[in-house]
């Protein structure tokens, strides 16, 4: 990453969630915003590479152009973000360009103002000593002091952002003042009341009177991390934003988990240069990219031109067929199989996995029915597509694969002014897949304490539902998810404690599916992976001979939560923000890691899955 002269190091996973394009990111005297892909050095060779995965480029594809975020008739492509090599010439190298964001600072040494105050001078970025890289502030006592960005800036709920003109803010419309700012604070209690914006002329303005509606007017589509303006405005209103709120960006990513095509040497080479190939309709198109591209021609050798063409046909045809197929849909049916052995045992594969008899995990027991099969992944590879993000309110995922939960509750921002590619990493790792018994959890859903518990669920989600622009098509998960999702978490919990990964290393996909008539399939994917060739190492499929004592363990803890009674009572529908989306889960049951979370520790509720001391007749595992 380029930040003005220094360079800051970051991990590729890193831009793809946390500190993604138009993300702010803290130095020790400055703060950064992370630029669009119009501002990733990608010309270095061998910095990047492409990242086959055609059905999250189908997906998105769809979703972008659908949203106009991508024009009619360009196809996009996955790039890794750029990494720097450590090459030895002076050129410069690979990198993602940073802005100076926000340009207010205050100085680091306060002055006592009487009254138990103590004031900051503000400062613009344009007014930092030239010499020594801008990292203080020269006085009007000719004293160098250091300098902090400014926490405060002004956002819109479309992404944009911008710094807040604080004279105009003191101040008013129309009026204008020469004094200088300063950043005054009382107490230490961090009240937005007890801080303030001072003028020397003696205007002031409260950081509580700062997040009043409409204190900043309209949004002017300021896009820094693009360094233009939204071509088209914007109309929201700016609001108040700390800059280091959790708040302050949600990254918008696709997550898939990739298939097989086939098994055999050939396939997997071609699919390896399929970006290539993709494009041949003849077997003397091949003829031709092996003669232009030194790495298929090696690839390659060995086989003739015909055969790599049938090759390519081949996976053309299996990829449309997975296409046909929403992501979960398609994961589903390869991993419920049934088969004794799914993909192929070799290094190269992208899926191994061995569907287990019951008595290798130890699931004979009568409380354990309930799940039909147990599959060990021993390889597996996710590829997770940055494709947005938003500000103040985070865009929900999808639950069962449907393209339009992907993007339908907040707007996303756009990553570049002309989008070609976006960024993704592929990380290799293992996991436990979980199959529950379509006849058990129609049978449990028959219960009346199951519908009694559905209809307070629904009537929270429809309360939150209310409260939110755009979400009124955004439909209620259902309690199967409820009770996968909450069991997902317990179970993470516990096999941390076992496995040697700890849980924040952990991952899930809930998988619950229905058909036009409304039959339903459902599962449960707990993953970890990584980025490297190797992979993980096998811890956690190690627990799978002690399976069937991990469920046990972790429902036997979900029956009683130290929060109890407050947690078991939670009443979902007395609440319309987003405690409204769970039930009986809090921080001391089932909250986990959020990047280890497919929806924000949302829709959980332990009641479905256990008897608790409030509701004993909605428990699956009894």
């Amino acid at each position: 990453m380029k930040a003005t002269s220094k360079r800051v190091t970051l991990r590729q996973s890193q831009l793809i969630t946390t500190f993604g394009p138009g993300a702010m990111v803290d130095l020790p005297t400055r703060s950064v915003i992370i630029g669009g892909l119009d501002l990733w050095h990608m010309r270095e060779k061998g910095s990047w590479q492409t990242i086959q995965e055609p059905r999250a480029v189908a997906i998105l594809e769809k979703l972008l152009a659908e949203n106009g975020r991508l024009k009619e008739g360009v196809h996009l492509s996955l790039r890794s973000p750029p990494v720097d090599w450590g090459r030895n010439d002076h050129r410069e190298p690979p990198g993602i360009e940073a802005k100076i964001f926000p340009a207010w600072f205050v100085t680091r040494d306060s002055v006592d103002a009487g009254g138990g105050a103590r004031r900051r001078r503000l400062v613009r970025w344009r007014d930092l000593n030239p010499k020594g890289g801008r990292a203080d502030f020269t006085g009007d006592d000719g004293k160098k002091t250091a300098i902090t960005p400014i926490r405060f800036v002004a956002a819109c709920k479309k992404g944009h952002i911008q710094d807040i003109d604080w004279t105009h803010a003191v101040h008013g419309a129309g009026k204008t003042c020469t004094e200088a700012l300063s950043l005054e604070e009382r107490g230490t209690s961090g009240d937005p009341r007890s801080t303030r914006i001072v003028c020397g002329c003696g205007a002031s303005l409260s950081l509580h009177d700062a997040q009043a509606p409409g204190r900043f007017g309209r949004c002017r589509g300021a896009r820094p991390w693009l360094d233009e303006r939204e071509p088209e405005g914007c109309d929201e209103q700016l609001r108040f934003l700390t800059r280091t709120a959790t708040n302050a960006y949600f990254p918008q990513v696709l997550t898939v988990i990739s298939l097989p095509a086939a098994e055999d040497e050939l396939t997997r080479l071609v699919e390896a240069h399929l970006a290539t190939l993709a494009q041949a309709d003849s077997a003397a198109d091949v003829a031709m990219a092996r003669k232009y591209n030194d790495g298929v021609r090696a690839a390659l050798e060995g086989y003739s031109d015909e055969e790599v063409f049938a090759r390519v046909q081949q996976l053309q045809t299996v990829q449309q067929q997975n296409l046909a197929k929403t992501p979960k849909v398609a994961e589903f049916d390869l991993l419920a199989s049934g088969l004794p052995t799914i993909g192929a045992n070799t290094p190269n594969s992208k899926l191994f996995a061995e569907t287990l008899s019951r008595e290798a995990w130890g699931g004979q027991g009568s409380r354990l029915a309930p799940i039909a099969s147990v599959v060990a992944v021993h390889r597996l590879r996710e590829v997770a597509t940055l494709y947005g993000f938003t500000r103040f309110e985070a865009a929900p995922t999808a639950i069962d694969g449907d393209l339009e939960e992907l993007y339908i509750a907040v707007e996303g921002a756009a990553l570049a002014s002309e989008l070609e590619w976006l960024p993704a990493i592929e990380q290799l790792g293992e996991g436990i897949f979980l199959r529950f018994d379509d006849a058990a959890i129609a049978a449990w859903l028959d219960l009346d304490g199951v519908r009694e518990r559905e209809h307070e669920l629904a009537a929270g989600h429809d309360g939150w539902r209310a409260q939110h622009a755009h979400a009124d098509r955004l439909r209620f998960p259902g309690s199967p998810y409820y009770m996968i999702h909450s069991l997902s978490h317990a179970l993470m919990n516990e096999i941390a404690l076992e496995c040697g990964y700890p849980s924040t290393a952990l991952k899930e996909r809930i998988y619950p599916l229905y058909d036009e008539a409304g039959r339903g399939r459902f599962g449960l994917l707990i993953y970890t992976a990584t980025a490297g060739a190797q992979g993980t190492l096998g811890g956690l499929l190690a627990v799978l001979p002690r399976l069937s004592a991990i469920i046990n363990a972790a429902l036997d803890k979900l029956g009683l939560c130290s929060s109890d009674p407050i947690c078991a009572e939670h009443r979902p529908a007395s609440h319309t923000d987003e405690r409204g989306l769970a039930g009986a889960a809090c921080h001391s049951c089932l909250l986990v890691a959020e990047t280890s979370c497919e929806q924000r520790n949302l829709y959980l509720d332990r009641a479905l899955v256990v008897p608790t001391i409030s509701t004993d007749g909605s428990a699956l595992f009894c």
